[in-house]
């Protein structure tokens, strides 16, 4: 008789870093709630990287109204990266998908990716979201737009875009990846230096409707060469085993079996 699921365990993990999105991540959360809540049992982490406005009022008053609701704080801004572990790190489900704060992720991409995410082969472990059409200032999308082809060059990780917020993946998965401050730029890359495949999805991307953006086009350009440089030195050394299968000799098979019948 097959077992009952267990409702305390989410189907899927939504986890949010936010830095100062005092005026968006609510709305934000109502999204998620709507959109998710009447399809699966799901949690969602948020992980407030020391903001310096009401972003932590706004979640504490949140957290009276959404009971799967989780959030953790850092006491010292850590960058997203780190949030992004931390809440990987307290998330529940097998799979966790991710959204930036400040909105321009749509919660109603999620499903979509879920639905794809099970048409693919086990060994894909890494659904990323693909903005085609950007709802960002000019400058940043050229600025992206360069960014992608010299990131696709050097590491050819077939990926349009590392750069959405949007992603699906298994968490034990990301777990074992190595960890650096930037690290969630380069998910492909790093999950297929582990062995795994990854693939792109079409997501739709919002215009920012409220706070700001935390990074200039020059820090980008600056922080990415060199984190690319990094990465592309992790792509030449060996990546960890993988899946491990362990079988036994015949000789022991039969010899526990004589043991059970006896």
């Amino acid at each position: 008789m097959p077992h009952a699921p267990n409702p305390s365990v989410p189907a899927l993990s939504v986890v949010i870093p936010v830095y100062d999105e005092a005026d968006s991540i609510r709305h934000l959360l109502d999204e998620v709630v709507s959109t998710l809540r009447p399809l699966m049992a799901m949690e969602i982490i948020v992980v407030d990287d020391a903001s310096r406005d009401g972003t932590a009022a706004v979640l504490a008053a949140a957290a009276w109204g959404i009971p799967e609701l989780t959030v953790a704080t850092h006491v010292r801004n850590q960058g997203q990266s780190a949030a992004i572990v931390t809440g990987v790190s307290i998330a529940r489900a097998a799979w966790v998908a991710t959204l930036d704060g400040d909105g321009q992720n749509d919660p109603a991409d999620l499903p979509r990716l879920m639905a794809e995410r099970a048409r693919l082969p086990p060994d894909c472990r890494l659904v990323a979201g693909w903005r085609q059409e950007r709802r960002d200032t000019w400058s940043k999308r050229v600025g992206s737009r360069i960014a992608n082809a010299v990131r696709r060059r050097l590491l050819n990780d077939s990926t349009p875009d590392t750069g959405c917020g949007t992603k699906l993946f298994e968490r034990d998965a990301f777990l074992a990846l190595p960890r650096f401050r930037h690290m969630h730029r380069f998910l492909p890359a790093l999950f297929q230096r582990d062995g795994w495949r990854t693939v792109s999805v079409p997501v739709g991307h919002r215009p920012r409707t409220a706070g700001a953006s935390k990074y200039s086009n020059l820090q980008r350009l600056w922080v990415g060469l060199f984190d690319l440089a990094g990465v592309a030195w992790l792509r030449c050394r060996p990546g960890p085993v993988g899946e491990v299968r362990v079988v036994r000799p015949a000789s022991a098979i039969v010899a526990r079996s004589e043991e059970v019948l006896q």
